[in-house]
């Protein structure tokens, strides 16, 4: 009988050498309590913006992400043509979003100090037009006093030093008011310029490349707010647009008519749409300005100005609930019910922020196909 010359271990099937592909966190079905955790932290995180009034620091946060963002891919294109065989060297793949961070950090140092060297000829002259208003304002109020009835006329004051006095007074009495008005300024621009950093951080980061499932979720939460912003940001576009339109129209062709006219009118245009691309605020901004500038002119030309700020903000709900609505596809009394809602209970704040966190809890319905 021949023997067999096939070892034990041939007769076991041999293993193949093939491993099952790994999976990662993004891959693996996150479990019920871990989305429910990520959906808890986004929540408390946006409750802490507006309860904290960080709401400046986190619109910046994705504005200096989204504009580093697109500054690095400028700059990497711009790189690719100068350096086509070099791009895949380390320093060439990281210089375009340094460069973009860098850009986007000192742009608004830089426009700060140009802004004071071109205002310091108005800061040194601000005395003597502070003493020309005073006598503008007595002025006129003297010629009321001749106008008006005696019993209505013994209420006016008698000349720029009363008026004076009066200012002063107000001032006084108000200055708790507005040395809290100050600080709360001052602290929105200081969380606006940390969160333009922090954004810009963000947007040349490369991540890590293990993450866990409560990680995983947080980005997709994140991601789906970045794309609201980035929605609300078109749609606030052309609202400047469109304000600005409204603003020169009414800058060149209807003061003109009452036969007035407004110095720095090309200036003012272009504040209002650059102010205008901050939802809300920024309009309400340039619109002040457009009003002290029209005092330096005339008490009629600064009540023109009054009443043309008022009707654009109240135009600005319907405005920017049909534009907004069209772009991130809501309807206009939605997003009006709840941009009235929201600035009853967190004020102006509310009203900046109503757009942009209603268009996320949108996007995160229809992830989930529940609208």
């Amino acid at each position: 009988m021949a023997r067999s010359n096939k070892s034990p271990e041939s007769a076991v099937p041999a293993r193949s050498s093939a491993q099952p592909p790994r999976v990662t966190a993004a891959e693996r079905p996150a479990s019920r309590t871990v989305v429910i955790a990520s959906y808890l932290l986004i929540t408390g995180g946006l409750l802490l913006v507006m309860w904290k009034d960080l709401l400046p620091g986190l619109l910046f946060v994705c504005i200096g992400f989204l504009a580093t963002r697109a500054f690095a891919r400028g700059i990497e294109s711009l790189v690719r043509r100068a350096l086509p065989a070099r791009m895949g060297h380390p320093i060439t793949s990281t210089l375009p979003g340094v460069l973009a961070a860098a850009f986007v950090v000192l742009a608004p140092i830089g426009l700060v100090a140009l802004a004071f060297a071109e205002a310091r000829e108005f800061v040194l002259t601000a005395p003597e037009q502070y003493k020309e208003l005073l006598d503008y304002i007595a002025r006129t109020v003297l010629e009321l006093k001749l106008k008006l009835p005696e019993t209505v006329s013994v209420y006016l004051p008698d000349g720029a030093a009363e008026v004076q006095r009066m200012v002063a007074s107000y001032l006084r009495t108000q200055a708790g008011a507005l040395a809290l008005t100050g600080r709360a300024w001052l602290g929105g621009l200081l969380f606006a310029y940390v969160g333009l950093i922090v954004g810009a951080l963000a947007g040349v980061s490369r991540g890590h490349l293990v993450q866990g499932p409560l990680a995983t979720q947080l980005e997709q939460r994140i991601r789906l707010f970045g794309e609201a912003f980035r929605q609300i940001v078109a749609a606030q576009f052309w609202i400047a647009a469109f304000n600005t339109l409204l603003t020169a129209g009414f800058l060149l062709l209807l003061l003109p008519l009452w036969g007035m006219r407004l110095p720095y009118e090309p200036a003012l245009i272009t504040l209002t749409f650059v102010a205008g691309l901050v939802p809300i605020v920024g309009n309400l901004l340039c619109n002040t300005v457009l009003t002290l500038v029209g005092l330096s002119v005339s008490p009629a030309a600064a009540a023109a100005c009054l009443v043309f700020l008022i009707v654009i903000h109240k135009g600005e709900y319907v405005i920017n609930a049909k534009v907004v609505g069209t772009k991130t596809h809501m309807a206009v009394w939605e997003l009006l019910a709840v941009m009235f809602v929201a600035e009853a209970v967190f004020g102006p704040a509310g009203l900046v922020a109503a757009p942009l966190f209603y268009a996320y809890l949108k996007k995160e319905l229809e992830a989930n196909r529940l609208v």
